[in-house]
């Protein structure tokens, strides 16, 4: 869904997640303001006095990494930084999406308009030109560790601004970067002292990834308390569990926020309210109903964690070295992704026990023993119709992945350059695992919608609450109701496409807001 944000200021204010997104997928214009240049030109004039300094720094007048002990001479440092971007853009892989890519060039931008970096303004406002020309360099699988930030992504993106490497422009053509960067009308950018490491040493790439996936998490953790609603409803079970007295036992904010949602979801549900009287024998439904507060819930809470490092890193200047307020350039140590790869590793987590706990709803309604009268496979005729049966197994198949991909990255680490950088964050790793996660999730929750409004429809004449109701008829719009076996995989692409777009979440909200 469009963020609705036209333009982005760049520099000072920290970024917000939503200007992120508008920047990263909907092309939202960027610019920066003049107290913001004045930073940049501040930064700059200090670097280049270290430059004519006769005292060795960092990443100016020496090599880098493990070949830091190197005096470079001025006459070599312009092509130090150009060797250090061609040697460094060594990714390999499939092209990473225009999203990721995007995002990354926002955030080092955001730092570079620090002035904390020390780069030329005219690198700034190239970059800026970058990302407002929609040219948006080709950045490869693998070549991040995570530390020293994502080095090779961003050097494929610095390798860009030199005019070199490939491209792809706003229609998505590939080229070669220096006609893309002629036929916007952008000069290449001939880099100074320190501006290469400045442009490269960054967690930007997998903050980026960060961002988005916490957005999209925040969306997917609705959808999941409404197919869980649904469920219930289809499974006719009870809603009394969901309480507010009894989720305040237990007060985890997240918890309470999605037995909530279930409650706002089930209120006036004919169906819920059929079974409600003394003949019903059944005093507790399965956990995969009756917990489904405490699973959302604590993936809730997990998400508000991540959001809290998210805002926090959005509010970071990563570089190394980088240029003080006092005038002082001192190395540290805050391009290590560990804050962003632990958060990213958790969310796989969440995303894998959320799916997990759907698929098992799933297979009760499927589960002729278990599902209290509805026909085997939500089948038109069983035997001769298969119904959802094969659905189910695409779920299955789909958490068998998520639990491989919970497998923590950020736990690995591979020294490299020559024992320098001997400890490193794998953060990138955990980023691109967590948004294939976030994909199987949304595959996962369409099968559980798809296969609940099925069931509601075979209640009938039960109607469901006015909320699922609504979400049932929007699902109708796109996928036809019980009959005999259909092409099926068009219908769960047609529903993934409602979960992942909000449009589920817009349908349950006409009739309550959601936590």
């Amino acid at each position: 869904m469009s963020t609705a944000v036209s333009s982005v200021a760049v520099g000072g204010a920290p970024l917000t997640p939503a200007q992120v997104l508008a920047v990263a997928r909907d092309g939202a214009h960027v610019f920066l303001g003049e107290e913001t240049r004045k930073a940049v030109r501040h930064g700059r004039e200090r670097v280049d006095s270290l430059a004519r300094g006769e005292v060795p720094a960092y990443g100016v007048s020496t090599g880098f990494g493990a070949l830091a002990t190197r005096h470079i001479a001025p006459e070599l440092r312009a092509r130090l930084q150009r060797s250090l971007i061609r040697s460094h853009a060594a990714g390999a892989g499939p092209e990473v999406e225009s999203e990721v890519v995007r995002a990354l060039m926002l955030l080092r931008l955001r730092t570079l308009a620090s002035g904390n970096t020390g780069v030329q303004p005219v690198t700034v406002d190239t970059l800026a030109g970058l990302l407002n020309a929609k040219i948006t360099p080709v950045v490869h699988e693998y070549g991040s560790l995570g530390c020293s930030g994502d080095l090779a992504p961003l050097s494929h993106v610095a390798l860009a601004l030199m005019g070199e490497g490939k491209v792809r422009d706003a229609s998505g053509e590939l080229k070669e970067a220096d006609e893309a960067l002629t036929d916007a009308g952008i000069a290449p950018v001939e880099l100074g002292a320190k501006e290469g490491l400045a442009l490269i040493n960054g967690t930007d790439g997998m903050l980026g990834m960060l961002v988005m996936a916490c957005v999209d998490l925040e969306r997917l953790l609705k959808v999941a308390d409404v197919t869980a609603a649904m469920s219930v409803e289809a499974l006719l079970g009870t809603d009394r569990v969901f309480a507010a007295e009894l989720q305040a036992l237990r007060p985890h904010p997240g918890q309470a926020a999605s037995a909530g949602n279930l409650r706002a979801l089930l209120a006036d549900s004919p169906v819920v309210a059929s079974h409600r009287g003394p003949d019903c024998n059944r005093v507790q439904d399965a956990y995969s109903l009756r917990c489904a507060p405490q699973v959302a819930g604590a993936a809730r809470d997990t998400l508000s964690h991540a959001l809290m490092v998210a805002g926090r890193e959005l509010d970071s200047v990563i570089d190394n070295p980088v240029v003080l307020d006092d005038g002082r350039v001192e190395s540290n140590g805050n391009f290590h992704g560990a804050p962003v790869a632990y958060v990213l590793d958790f969310l796989a987590v969440a995303v894998a026990d959320v799916a997990s706990i759907a698929e098992r709803r799933t297979d009760r309604m499927l589960d002729v023993s278990r599902s209290h009268g509805l026909p085997a496979f939500l089948a038109d005729d069983p035997g001769v119709d298969s119904g959802h049966m094969i659905a189910q197994y695409t779920q299955a198949a789909i958490v068998s992945e998520l639990k491989r991909l919970a497998v923590p990255a950020s736990v690995d680490s591979i020294p490299s350059s020559a024992m320098q950088e001997d400890h490193v964050s794998m953060g990138w790793a955990a980023a691109r695992k967590l948004r294939r996660a976030v994909d199987g999730l949304t595959n996962v929750l369409a099968v559980e919608l798809l296969t609940a409004a099925r069931a509601l429809d075979l209640r009938s004449p039960l109607e469901p609450a006015p909320a699922t109701g609504a979400v049932r008829n929007l699902v109708r719009e796109k996928v036809a109701g019980p009959g005999p076996d259909r092409y099926l995989a068009p219908e769960i692409a047609a529903v993934a496409e409602l979960v992942a777009d909000g449009s589920v979440v817009e349908a349950a909200e006409s009739v309550t807001p959601l936590a």
